[in-house]
């Protein structure tokens, strides 16, 4: 399938352009519907990756990794939100995780903890234990581009993939 000027592909027969924790994720809850294509490493972030491959950045649904703190309690969540969005982290994403302090996480703890590089991190795949919000825009697209777990491809999802995904909870990220 074509998207943008980039060919997709069934991950199912490109398991190799994937990082190994999405794929033992694709395969654990038999997701269905997700394609790949390769692209250039050194032109994965979104700016690069939409001018390079003529992508609208609404279309670019970004995996923001964030480190929650209440007392000695420190735990992580992804917030999925379209490019050209800025989620509010600091109102509704501390508000709805129940954190006192929150933050964007380290990017050494991001990668180590995801299994995924910096800048490819998806939300299929991460550890069980982290809730993935889900911007109710983001929800919404048809098609939505998001990183594979590796920065040379990406992943052709539906919003609604990533809204039914373990832990995922659908709502409003930015402010009105």
């Amino acid at each position: 399938m074509k998207f943008g000027n980039l060919d997709f592909e069934p991950v199912s027969e490109n398991k190799d352009l994937v990082s190994k924790p999405t794929i033992a994720a694709i395969e654990d809850n038999n997701l269905q519907d997700i394609l790949v294509s390769t692209i250039n490493p050194e032109l994965s972030d979104t700016e690069a990756f939409c001018s390079e491959y003529k992508v609208a950045p609404e279309d670019c649904v970004n995996c923001v990794i964030v480190e929650a703190k209440r007392g000695e309690n420190v735990w992580y969540a992804a917030c999925m939100i379209q490019a050209t969005k800025r989620a509010d982290v600091n109102g509704i994403v501390r508000k709805e995780v129940d954190a006192k302090k929150i933050s964007f996480a380290p990017m050494e703890k991001a990668v180590s903890m995801s299994g995924m590089e910096f800048g490819a991190i998806n939300p299929i795949g991460l550890p069980e234990d982290w809730v993935i919000l889900v911007d109710s825009d983001a929800s919404k697209l048809e098609k939505a581009i998001i990183g594979s777990g590796v920065r040379e491809s990406k992943l052709l999802v539906s919003g609604s993939l990533i809204a039914s995904l373990p832990n995922s909870r659908v709502l409003d990220l930015t402010k009105s």
